[in-house]
């Protein structure tokens, strides 16, 4: 089984004024996903959001109540809200995963604000997945984090997107490797291509990077994500797929790469009774 741990699905919006592939001013509904899956031999998915509004919960829980590819919904709650828990409590739905706060539209520090450690605090006691939508400006913030909650379960989606174009490795490196030192956190191998129209990357180019996070996390910590349909903007799902089999699979054994395709999300989003 191949479980996509991270792919998006939107309704145009008109307002959008970037026409190009991956863009919001095209719709990307399970009708569009569910040929290349199965072109592709992939199961299952985990839908994440894609807008922090309650709304985006109600569009993708609907969607996994009705396509049976879907598996899992990460969705979006304000935690700066002292109502965030009894609001995330309305949802009573096996589908619902896990939260991702959709940190790289906002100050660093924010993931430090006292309602918001409170309410991460709360999560993490029930151990409610929680995705990280890092850049490298956010590690640093998010080792103080583990550091006053070790206890939380968490993500860095993208490999925290580090400098690929530039070849660059630290900081990022060694705030990886912390995080990293911290169990129950885990990275998701995904969004490696650049979001730019016709952007250029090689797997050459990409490959250091990938190999420092399976090198720290270990193939038990890893997750394959196609970040479909932002991947679009430079690259097509079969090339996302072959590069994840380039820099990953390509290194690991039979039982590893069911670990990396399908076990380690599994065990993440808790999905064991669901399959």
């Amino acid at each position: 089984m191949i479980i996509d741990s991270h792919q998006h699905f939107w309704r145009k919006t008109y307002e959008e004024v970037d026409h190009s592939p991956g863009s919001k001013s095209h719709s990307y509904l399970p009708e569009h996903l569910e040929p290349i899956l199965h072109e592709h031999s992939i199961n299952k998915t985990i839908a994440v959001q894609a807008s922090p509004t309650l709304e985006e919960n109600e569009f993708l829980l609907h969607i996994a109540r009705t396509r049976k590819e879907v598996i899992g919904v990460v969705g979006w709650v304000e935690l700066d809200d002292p109502q965030a828990i009894q609001t995330l409590a309305t949802y009573k739905n096996p589908h619902l995963v896990g939260i991702r706060p959709m940190i790289q539209d906002l100050p660093s520090e924010w993931l430090l604000k006292d309602t918001v450690l409170l309410n991460l605090n709360k999560l993490a006691d029930e151990r409610i997945p929680i995705d990280l939508q890092a850049n490298p400006r956010h590690l640093p913030v998010i080792l103080e984090l583990l550091e006053k909650m070790p206890h939380i379960h968490c993500v860095i989606d993208h490999i925290a997107k580090p400098p690929i174009d530039t070849g660059q490795m630290e900081p990022w490196a060694s705030h990886m490797r912390k995080i990293a030192e911290y169990p129950n956190t885990v990275c998701k191998v995904s969004g490696l291509v650049p979001e730019k129209v016709g952007a250029s990357w090689t797997t050459k180019r990409i490959f250091p990077y990938v190999k420092l996070v399976l090198d720290i996390f270990g193939p038990k910590r890893v997750m394959f994500g196609s970040d479909w349909p932002v991947c679009l903007k430079s690259a097509s799902y079969p090339e996302v797929i072959q590069l994840f089999e380039d820099t990953v699979t390509s290194q690991l054994s039979v039982s590893e790469r069911e670990d990396v395709y399908c076990n380690n999300a599994k065990r993440f989003y808790r999905l064991e009774d669901s399959l």
